[in-house]
């Protein structure tokens, strides 16, 4: 079982930054993906930006040049730099690990986080 536990969303006016964060907590596991997905009223759950354990990323095109993404293996943890910030970027951001091995067992299906909010005002 992997927890994962978000922090850092918040309000902030358009233009204006924010910086997510997100730790893994569970005995003996190992995380391909860790990453971020939001999900604004009315609408689907989309990828934000994902990190493999290798440092291989991959940014929406809604946030490239405006969102970075880091991860520490060590830690198990992932941050969201998000800068520029609209009122699109609007959203329930949710932090996600997929692919975990745990004490020798493979769990192909995602973990999520409870989510934090990110509110951009005009």
């Amino acid at each position: 079982q992997v927890h994962l536990v978000e922090s850092g969303g918040g309000l902030v006016q358009a233009g204006g930054s924010l910086r997510l964060s997100c730790a893994a907590s569970g005995s003996e596991s190992s995380i391909n993906v860790m990453g971020w997905y939001r999900q604004a009223p009315g609408k689907q759950r989309e990828l934000v930006a994902v990190v493999s354990r290798t440092g291989s990323i991959n940014y929406s095109d809604a946030v490239k040049g405006r969102f970075t993404i880091s991860r520490d293996n060590a830690k198990d943890s992932v941050n969201l730099q998000m800068n520029s910030l609209n009122p699109e970027d609007t959203a329930v951001y949710y932090c996600i690990a997929q692919g975990v091995t745990q004490k020798g067992t493979f769990y192909p299906d995602p973990y999520w986080g409870q989510g934090t909010q990110v509110t951009v005002s005009t």
